[in-house]
């Protein structure tokens, strides 16, 4: 019986052995892991600061490049270098100081009442109050509340002719203002507006803190016969220290940035500029003149960037006062 020699290398094993086919897509998974475990997270922050370098970086670099050069509304593509002329311009213009004074002076009238209120009011939906969600919505409605849409109603309110303002206080003997060219009660009106729209925000930002004391804390107080009003001095207050300086910060930006009130205070007519004897005129409506009405975009983007260092100094005074805080709370 004929045999047949096998042929040299027909059951030869694959180079690398049986588990080299397998070893192969293991070794491009492994490579493939690796590079979703670095490249995820730059994956998923992308999306931000693609966003912030769209819409916040370059618009704040260019305008500095603005601020540095001579360009008209009428002649954009035309510009000149003057370097900080138009610093030098704003702050020896005797309107830009009124518009800071009249933005500090606003900002604090709405801010420290706005706070107060709303400490108040987060104080009492602490408590096991019946459709506690009803009322968080209710004080909440105003800051959903369009900015054009509040201001037009309170323009109505503090109307010097026919005003509802007026008419109750008529109804109690006292003459009628004229609240949008007086000098205190046109900041009056505008921290009224502002005081409506963003006192419920605020409330409910203090309200989470207040739910996130320990109620051991709260017990403890009581144990030792601290009464409700103490426990709120002495424990939900130091409790709620960060979120209420927060709140200063985001209050603080706010004011700086006070633009649809006084601009519709008066229903548009003086509003645009800021008060027939600039009363009322806040830094955001000055830049708005100096850049839409007169159409000096070099001087507005000077003031965008004076209004840039004002805030970093307050947020520079709020850091040095938080810290003081802590440590003599310590």
């Amino acid at each position: 019986m004929a045999t047949t020699t096998p042929t040299r290398g027909a059951h030869k094993p694959p180079a690398g052995g049986p588990g080299a086919a397998s070893k192969a897509p293991s070794r491009w998974r492994t490579r493939l892991w690796r590079f979703d475990d670095k490249a995820s997270p730059y994956a998923y922050i992308a999306p931000f600061f693609l966003v912030f370098g769209a819409f916040g970086l370059y618009p704040l670099l260019y305008t500095g490049w603005i601020a540095l050069h001579r360009v008209e509304m009428t002649t954009l593509d035309q510009s000149e270098w003057v370097g900080l002329e138009n610093f030098t311009t704003i702050l020896q213009d005797s309107e830009f100081w009124t518009a800071v004074s009249n933005t500090f002076i606003i900002g604090v009238i709405s801010t420290v009442p706005q706070l107060l209120v709303a400490l108040g009011l987060a104080h009492l939906l602490n408590y096991k109050l019946r459709a506690s969600t009803f009322w968080r919505t209710v004080i909440l409605t105003p800051y959903a509340t369009s900015v054009a849409t509040a201001a037009l109603v309170f323009a109505l309110v503090f109307r010097a002719d026919g005003g509802l303002l007026n008419w109750v206080l008529s109804l109690v003997g006292i003459d009628g203002l004229d609240w949008g060219n007086g000098h205190w009660s046109s900041k009056f009106a505008i921290a009224v507006m502002v005081i409506w729209r963003w006192t419920g925000y605020n409330a409910l930002i203090y309200l989470a803190a207040m739910q996130a004391v320990p109620s051991d804390l709260y017990e403890a107080a009581s144990i030792d016969g601290a009464s409700r009003w103490q426990q709120f001095l002495k424990v939900t207050i130091p409790s709620l220290r960060p979120t209420i300086l927060f709140t200063i910060v985001i209050s603080t930006i706010g004011s700086m940035q006070l633009f649809g009130e006084p601009l519709l205070l008066q229903g548009g007519t003086l509003g645009s500029v800021g008060g027939s004897e600039h009363q009322y005129e806040t830094l955001s409506i000055y830049l708005y003149n100096y850049g839409w009405k007169l159409g000096h975009l070099g001087p507005a983007a000077a003031v965008a960037w004076a209004m840039l260092v004002l805030l970093l100094l307050i947020a520079l005074i709020n850091w040095i006062v938080s810290r003081y805080v802590r440590k003599s709370a310590a």
